[in-house]
This record gives C-alpha cells, structure tokens and sequence, in this order.
C-alpha cells in the first residue's frame, strides 16, 4: 500500500499567525485523504524575515518535489511581493477578502500590520480576559464565590472535559463559565450538589464514553479503581441518568472538537458574544 505524499502547508503573518492558521485548518479539514505538514511562521513584518520563508518554502519545494501551500494575512504589499517570489500556491486572506469589502463598503481598509493589536484596550478583550480569570477561580468546582456571575455551569464526571471547554468559552467569546464534578456521592445521594441548584438553569453537562474515558483517566492515575472501564460505564450511567432527571441538557463529548461543542452550548443556552 503507498505512503500518502507529504504537503508543506506554511502559515506566515506579520502577527501571531493565528487568524492565518484559523483558516488554514478549516480549509486542510476538508482534506482527510492528504497529509500536510504545517508550519506557522508568525511576526514576518522586515525583508530578511520573508526572505527566510520564501528560503524555506522552497527548500520544501524541493525535498516533496510538489509545491508547498502558502496561507497568508500579510498586509505590507511590498513584503508579499517578495513573498510571491517562492513557487507555491497561496491562499492570501487580504487579497481574496479586503478588496471586495473595500468595494462593497465604498471605502479603503487601513492597511494596517498588526491592527488587531488594538484589541488589547477593547472591552471585548477586557471581558475576555475577566472571563478566564473567572474560569480558573471555579475550575473543578474548587470556588462557589460568585457562581450567580457565571453565564453556564459545566458539570459532569471527572475528566469528561469541562475545564479545555471552560477555558475556550472564556478565552473566545468572554463567556463567564464555571464547570463542578459530579462525583460519586452525588449520585449515591442521587441528587445534584447543593451549591448548584439554585443555578439549576446555567447547567450544562458534557459526557463521554465509558472506553475513552477509562483511557484518559488510565494516563492520571494507571491500573487504579478510577480508571476501571466499570467504574467509568457506572459513573456516566449514572451522571447521565441525574441530568436528565433534573433536565439538565448535555452532550456527549467524545468525537466532537471544542468548538463544536462550545458552539452547541452557546445556541442551546442562547449566550450572545463576539469572539475573535
């Protein structure tokens, strides 16, 4: 059976190269079958800088003898000018999208490297930032100050994935979410924590399999009674059976990316905000 070809996907930016990258895994997502090797190249914003990556691209070039992939949110045309100098394909966000903007709007964009460094004293930024520290101040059930600030509540058994989504809910869209376990006693008691009912409609719970939550909790604590496949299948059996008893909706978190499970949280509890 053949070995799948190897593509050199470069992500360059005059800034943190993430919007660039953003894009790029959204389009290479749609490519199972290929195999791309992905380089992010962030702060190209001098002569020497883009120079070195048109070195680099070609030297990619050369050794997959195919033409590598070249995604771009370069501003200074003249620093893409010599970035084109390389034989790639390139995907450039400015040229395909601010040119038509600027036509549909009747006015020119500014053209600015390193505009979105503004954020930093908007109030957007300012909630973000409010947000994570929220997130980690009630990670894990550890504070219940201020839990009537939360905009959701995550719970579900250790190790489901509460605290990646937590965190992601903060750092992308400012969304003030706290997450708290539910741990065996909570179900032999066969209710919710005290501390929460009273927040009954900020909840939200994430579950997971039984098998891959047996593997992620054998790589904390191996060939212990935690990580037992029947003791992980009794605590999601369980975990489920006291959200729906309470009518608390959840979803199962297994084969679903963080984005798409903080996209589902965000429709279903109807939270409104702007990410980046």
């Amino acid at each position: 059976m053949p070995t799948k070809s190897t593509r050199s996907v470069f992500f360059i930016s005059d800034g943190t190269g993430i919007t660039a990258e953003t894009l790029g895994h959204s389009l290479l997502a749609q490519f199972p079958d290929c195999h791309f090797k992905q380089v992010r190249m962030p702060f190209v914003d001098t002569a020497d800088k883009v120079r070195d990556c048109v070195r680099q691209i070609r030297e990619a070039a050369a050794s997959q003898n195919v033409r590598p992939i070249v995604v771009s949110t370069l501003v200074d045309q003249e620093i893409v000018a010599v970035l084109r100098q390389a034989d790639a394909f390139f995907l450039d966000l400015f040229d395909k999208y601010i040119a038509p903007l600027e036509a549909e709007l009747g006015t020119k964009s500014t053209h600015t490297v390193g505009r979105f460094h503004g954020i930093a004293e908007s109030e957007d930024y300012k909630a973000r930032i409010e947000a994570i520290n929220f997130a980690l101040a009630h990670d894990d059930g550890q504070s219940n100050e201020k839990l009537a600030e939360s905009d959701v509540i995550l719970v579900g058994v250790s190790r489901s994935g509460k605290t990646p989504t937590s965190l992601y809910l903060a750092m992308q869209f400012g969304v003030k979410a706290a997450n708290y376990p539910l741990i065996p006693e909570d179900f032999e008691r066969n209710k919710l924590p005290a501390d929460l009912v009273r927040y009954r409609t900020k909840l939200y719970g994430l579950t997971i399999t039984p098998e891959r939550l047996s593997e992620i909790r054998r790589e904390r604590r191996p060939n212990s009674r935690y990580a037992a496949l029947d003791n992980c299948r009794n605590e999601i059996d369980a975990a489920q059976k006291l959200m729906r008893r309470e009518g608390i909706p959840f979803i199962e978190s297994t084969s679903r990316s963080i984005e798409e499970i903080s996209a589902k949280i965000l429709h279903e509890i109807r939270i409104s905000r702007t990410g980046y």
